[in-house]
């Protein structure tokens, strides 16, 4: 498959599917972190190309429920909100690639008013290997919610994203997806 994972700079998904025989592509505003096929650059200008799998993770900082009080706090948030929700729209509705994914946290509900449907399912690193907690939303279309493969014992589960200390990385981090997930998405979707 032509695979298109967008808002990526960690090149993990990208690289589990390339791992599997895909033609995959992460494009990002910023370099990628590993090597490997990335496009740098504003993702519209490669968007309408023939994809047959769209994996988009769009910025969620305006509509995170995490930080809905700060559009209460900054009122200039609300179309910094706005703006986020149109792009998220941009992946869920990219009507010529059959087969989508927009990944973002829980949304508080300012942004599911404007996205206009509730994510298909949540996943956690856990659900597939890895010890931790970090509820992630999968707007789906054309595909099947991935399916759990690993069950660890709550008391092994670990908060890591959350507790990520202040600095320039932080959201970058906090935003990173687990191998654990971009191994099932490409071992399942791919």
């Amino acid at each position: 498959m032509k695979v298109l994972i967008a808002c990526e700079r960690s090149g993990i998904i990208r690289d589990q599917f390339i791992r599997r025989g895909h033609q995959a592509i992460s494009c990002d505003l910023h370099p990628s972190r590993r090597p490997g096929p990335h496009w740098q650059g504003d993702v519209r200008e490669i968007l309408g190309e023939s994809w047959d799998l769209l994996i988009a993770h769009p910025v969620c900082r305006y509509m995170a429920n995490s930080g809905v009080r700060w559009l209460h706090e900054r009122p200039e948030r609300w179309a910094l909100m706005l703006d986020g929700c149109e792009f998220f729209k941009l992946f869920d509705r990219a009507k010529h690639i059959r087969y989508r994914c927009v990944e973002n946290p829980i949304i508080h509900k300012y942004a599911l008013s404007l996205i206009g449907r509730r994510a298909d399912q949540f996943v956690h690193p856990h659900f597939f290997g890895d010890p931790f907690s970090k509820a992630t939303g999968l707007w789906l279309t054309g595909l099947p919610p991935l399916k759990r493969t690993h069950w660890i014992e709550r008391a092994d589960i670990r908060q890591a994203c959350w507790l990520e200390p202040p600095g320039p990385e932080r959201e970058e981090r906090r935003s990173e997806t687990y191998p654990a997930i971009a191994n099932a998405m490409a071992e399942q979707w791919g």
